[in-house]
């Protein structure tokens, strides 16, 4: 398969994945370290961090080059580098990177997030998904949604990163089905199949033509009225509710000007949530073109490439 020849970091708020990559761009090896997000780092410990994770690495192969992505380059991270403001392509993420040298010799490499200075009421901003949307691929003109705790819907246009919106479903989700009383969830048993007709139930009501689906605050009591009617079982909250907030976040990027009944969108990131973003696509008349597995390595690999070579 190749020998080393870098590690690729993804290290966010939460957790840190690391990837032992070769020459040719295959995954030798994975770590991930479920504590060993930027929040779990005391004093500024970043180093001691990362050789904890990846120092047999450094042991068994060298220096080897380090690109790191995500939080890890934001203000509570090890380095912050300043947003790269949309439109923005690889030749403009790859001028706004910053590298650092190891105590061992090896060179980091951080990448910076990006701003669409033109989104409302502020502008908005993300860290790493810049990376999956570039590995996707900036050919053509398109439009990609990017499911997860804080989803990103992006527009490509002339081989640049247009412009964005987050919608913050999951994190929407994770309150509402873990804290509140109208829509709190039982958990489902490990490794237990969705409720997919409880889940369609949810999402072909937000894509219906019904005006009080534009009513999301209205909607979501529904979870609550849906037991009480008898029509919803305790167990299918959980996934009416994921049905819900996820074809909401469709209807209001339709309202926002992101797609149109008939057009092809790419849906590129969390695979177990690729899967419910496919499912309601269709549902708002949307082809799906899906995207590499490994957008965000060979996102990182182009712009770590580019700046390379500068």
């Amino acid at each position: 398969m190749g020998r080393p020849a870098s590690i690729i970091v993804d290290w966010g708020t939460s957790s840190l994945r690391a990837m032992l990559v070769s020459e040719t761009g295959e995954t030798l090896a994975t770590r991930e370290t479920a504590g060993g997000g930027i929040q779990f780092v005391k004093d500024g410990a970043f180093e001691e961090a990362l050789l904890s994770a990846a120092g047999d690495w450094f042991s068994a192969h060298g220096p080897l080059p380090v690109l790191a992505s995500g939080m890890i380059t934001s203000r509570n991270g090890w380095i912050e580098v300043p947003y790269v403001d949309a439109p923005a392509g690889v030749a403009e993420l790859a001028a706004g990177t910053k590298t650092l040298t190891l105590s061992n010799g090896a060179v980091i490499t951080f990448l910076p997030g990006m701003r669409d200075p033109a989104a409302r009421p502020f502008p908005d901003v993300m860290r790493g998904e810049e990376t999956q949307i570039v590995g996707f691929g900036l050919d053509r003109d398109r439009t990609l949604v990017l499911p997860g705790t804080h989803s990103k819907w992006a527009r490509i246009k002339g081989g640049r990163i247009d412009g964005f919106q987050t919608y913050a479903t999951g994190e929407v989700f994770a309150l509402l089905t873990r804290h509140s009383f109208i829509a709190k969830a039982q958990e489902p048993a490990p490794g237990a199949e969705p409720h997919w007709d409880a889940f369609d139930r949810g999402a072909e009501f937000a894509a219906s033509e019904e005006a009080s689906a534009d009513a999301f605050l209205s909607a979501i009591f529904s979870a609550r009225t849906g037991i009480l009617d008898g029509r919803l079982k305790p167990e299918d909250i959980l996934d009416y509710v994921s049905g819900l907030v996820i074809g909401s976040e469709f209807r209001q990027a339709r309202a926002a000007g992101w797609f149109r009944s008939g057009d092809a969108i790419g849906i590129v990131g969390n695979n177990a949530l690729n899967i419910r973003y496919g499912r309601i696509a269709p549902m708002f008349g949307l082809a799906i073109e899906a995207g590499p597995d490994n957008a965000a390595k060979r996102g990182i690999m182009q712009i770590a490439a580019e700046a390379a070579g500068r």
